[in-house]
């Protein structure tokens, strides 16, 4: 597997290039897979659900490859309408239909000497498929209004969320064409069965977003790891990368918790917007109130235990950990006061107190539950 393969968030230099993340053994081994086809020009279907990274994977396989140095065309199926697929693919000629002015090079004679993707080759109308498959067979393209082919050196690879082999059962798809696509078929997993990955991922992905909004990037907690590793992402990759942008966007602190990702089963399921609740004041604009989750019903993450004492001893163990048991920065990574900090340690603070108030001083966050 390439050293290149795993690399950790701070590292990452290309804000635009997403490194694949390979922690569990499903992942290594479609790695391995593709480490071993990369060098080569055989065809490769990259197949699997909507947002598991069927394109990273493609662009992975290209830059590993001995084509790194041509050109990289990508060309989405789905987006185009049937006529300007065809023209867009596969180039015309000047005076080839209404309007064709000058001679358009289609993509494919584009990807000369590098690679082809046909993202989404199922959404490909049946016409075209048989202009493809010509492609795949003599290696030469036929323009539009062309009269002679066209010699063309390219690798094509493709991509699919659909089963291809029962489309061509069914007659949405030609048999001929899945078989010269199926060469070497890898099966990108749905992030619900790589978990492993989901806290790597997590952070590269949290680094890339904050480059691009120009902000620091924050630490994820184990809340967010948990509440994320427990979310139903029906979008996989893509969707996590949506559940993280949101939360940096309200997230100013250094560290980033399951209060700033929100209620993360209600929006799976409604697609609800994660707003503050009407009304709400926070004087503190780094954070989010913690009046909000006293006010909004269901906003507390239903992973996360309901106990406040435990939750907090479990903060303030996992801040002295994070910080080598240097009271000081512990209390900063909690935001807190060394005092209070020292308060807790020594029982004679309790958990904070949820309640109506619109004080978020240290002295309101010391102050102990009251009885009665």
């Amino acid at each position: 597997m390439s050293a290149a393969m795993v690399r950790t968030f701070e590292e990452k230099s290309e804000p635009r290039e997403q490194e694949p993340v390979a922690v569990s053994a499903s992942m290594k081994a479609l790695f391995e897979a593709a480490d071993d086809v990369a060098p080569t020009n055989t065809t490769v279907l990259l197949l699997g659900e909507s947002g598991t990274g069927k394109e990273v994977m493609a662009r992975y396989i290209h830059k590993h490859s001995t084509r790194a140095s041509g050109p990289w065309v990508a060309v989405n199926c789905a987006a185009l309408p049937a006529d300007l697929l065809e023209s867009e693919l596969f180039g015309h000629e000047r005076g080839a239909f209404t309007g064709a002015n000058e001679r358009r090079v289609g993509r494919i004679e584009q990807a000369h000497g590098g690679t082809l993707l046909l993202d989404e080759i199922s959404e490909m109308p049946l016409h075209l498929q048989a202009k493809l498959l010509r492609v795949l067979q003599e290696r030469e393209v036929d323009r539009v209004g062309g009269t002679k082919p066209i010699p063309v050196d390219v690798r094509v690879l493709a991509t699919s969320n659909r089963d291809l082999l029962q489309m061509a059962k069914d007659g949405g798809f030609r048999l001929d064409l899945f078989y010269r696509l199926d060469v070497f078929p890898l099966h990108l997993p749905p992030l619900r069965e790589r978990l492993e990955d989901l806290p790597e991922l997590a952070r590269t992905l949290l680094a890339r977003l904050s480059r691009g909004l120009n902000r620091a990037v924050p630490m994820l907690d184990d809340s967010a790891l948990q509440a994320l590793s427990t979310a139903k992402l029906a979008g996989n990759v893509r969707e996590l990368g949506n559940l993280l942008e949101r939360a940096l966007v309200r997230c100013k602190a250094p560290v980033m918790t399951a209060l700033h990702l929100g209620p993360l089963e209600a929006r799976a399921a409604t697609g609800q917007a994660f707003a503050r609740p009407q009304g709400q004041k926070t004087d503190d604009p780094k954070e989010p109130s913690p009046d909000s989750w006293c006010e909004a019903p269901g906003a507390f993450p239903q992973s996360m235990p309901l106990d406040l004492g435990s939750l907090e001893r479990l903060a303030i163990n996992e801040a002295l950990r994070r910080t080598g048991g240097n009271r000081t920065k512990a209390a900063t990574l909690l935001g807190i006061g060394l005092r209070t900090l020292r308060q807790r340690l020594n029982g004679t603070g309790g958990a904070s107190e949820c309640a109506k108030s619109s004080d978020t001083s240290e002295m309101a966050v010391a102050r102990p539950v009251q009885e009665g």
